[in-house]
């Protein structure tokens, strides 16, 4: 039995301003830092970590950085795990996003909102294409007593239990919640291929 965790990034900058982040820089506040901490001891705890795959954003970098003062393991960073691309809409408040973009509100227009590209960005569907690819990817490289850590963000995480529970888009993103450094804990039983899930957005650490 391979264990994936999937394990969201500590609260950054933007997080506390309620901006939207996409792919912007935005380092981890002091909070974040603690998150981190708290997620590195709960991961000691409760795993064995063999090997760390992470989105190569900086939130997530500076979280593995907290992570590895708690335990030793390889890490390969990779873009598959990045959050959505939100083009021109970095930085926008997410109070307003809603009122100012109806086309990209999923609660307005629903899957029509999900494959809508945001202007030098991705859609929803492209960000799940990506993240489902590479799980399926780490499923079938992945050694049978292994343990795995993903290191990523709220959206990819979101979309990827939203896929194992059959859940649409809208409800995936919408009826989902991932708290900063939430833990998330899957089974993969390499005889019959199934994928169980153990846990979700586990904040109690924090």
């Amino acid at each position: 039995m391979t264990t994936i965790v999937a394990v969201r990034h500590g609260e950054t900058t933007w997080n506390r301003k309620q901006l939207l982040q996409g792919w912007a820089p935005a380092p981890l506040t002091d909070l974040g830092r603690e998150q981190a901490g708290h997620l590195g001891a709960a991961l000691t705890e409760r795993y064995d970590i063999d090997r760390i795959l992470s989105s190569d954003l900086y939130r997530t970098e500076e979280t593995v950085e907290i992570l590895l003062e708690h335990f030793d393991a390889p890490v390969t960073f990779e873009s598959a795990w990045r959050e959505r691309d939100i083009g021109v809409y970095q930085g926008v408040p997410m109070d307003e996003m809603s009122e100012r973009f109806p086309e990209h509100d999923l609660g307005e227009t629903g899957p029509e909102a999900a494959h809508r590209r945001a202007e030098s960005g991705e859609s929803l569907v492209d960000v799940r294409e990506r993240v489902i690819e590479r799980w399926e990817t780490t499923l079938a490289n992945c050694e049978s007593t292994e343990t795995i850590l993903i290191v990523t963000h709220g959206g990819p995480i979101r979309l990827l239990l939203g896929y194992l529970k059959d859940l649409d888009i809208v409800e995936a993103i919408v009826e989902q919640l991932q708290g900063n450094c939430s833990i998330n804990e899957f089974e993969f039983d390499h005889k019959t291929d199934a994928v169980r899930i153990v846990r979700e957005n586990d904040t109690s650490h924090c």
